[in-house]
């Protein structure tokens, strides 16, 4: 079967929206700083996984990284921060140091492991200029394992994405 006209332009709309990060071709450069992810385990499991919770953590943040990075739309710059790790300490500290790495948008997240099956991830996105949150996402995923992870990133990633296209241009803008 094959897909012509209006039904080839929906379906090809949808593919370039899945990928994993869609975003528009206005000329608007967005510089991003991504802080490290926190991740929280009330999970009660008795196996200590600690040492693959923390390899997964960093995946997620390099991945998403790494996907914003990847469009020429995004300016993904490192967090300037004072601390071994630029997760840890409190919001107006990252924020600081985002700006001091000259970025106008700040995402933070954490990952909450409530139970084998089940993480739930906190995301804001912070508008350093205009000192206000522009995004703000509770979401839930299933599995707790490295292929899940990385589909979390890929929907994060793309979610992210899209609300910053619907930002208003003076929220992009730096």
């Amino acid at each position: 079967m094959r897909l012509t006209g209006a039904w080839g332009a929906v379906l090809l709309t949808g593919l370039v929206m899945m990928s994993p990060v869609y975003a528009r071709t206005d000329g608007t450069v967005v510089t991003i700083a991504v802080a490290d992810f926190d991740f929280i385990d009330s999970s009660g499991e008795a196996k200590d996984q600690q040492a693959a919770h923390d390899a997964r953590l960093a995946g997620l943040s390099q991945g998403l990284r790494a996907d914003l990075g990847a469009a020429a739309r995004y300016r993904v710059v490192p967090l300037a921060c004072a601390l071994p790790d630029c997760r840890d300490g409190d919001p107006a500290a990252l924020a600081d140091g985002a700006r001091r790495a000259g970025a106008r948008l700040l995402l933070l997240g954490a990952v909450h492991k409530t139970s084998t099956l089940l993480l739930s991830t906190k995301l804001q996105l912070l508008d350093l200029q205009a000192n206000k949150l522009v995004f703000d996402r509770f979401l839930s995923f299933r599995g707790d394992n490295d292929e899940a992870w990385r589909r979390m990133e890929h929907f994060i990633a793309r979610d992210l994405a899209q609300a910053v296209d619907d930002l208003p241009a003076d929220d992009r803008r730096r």
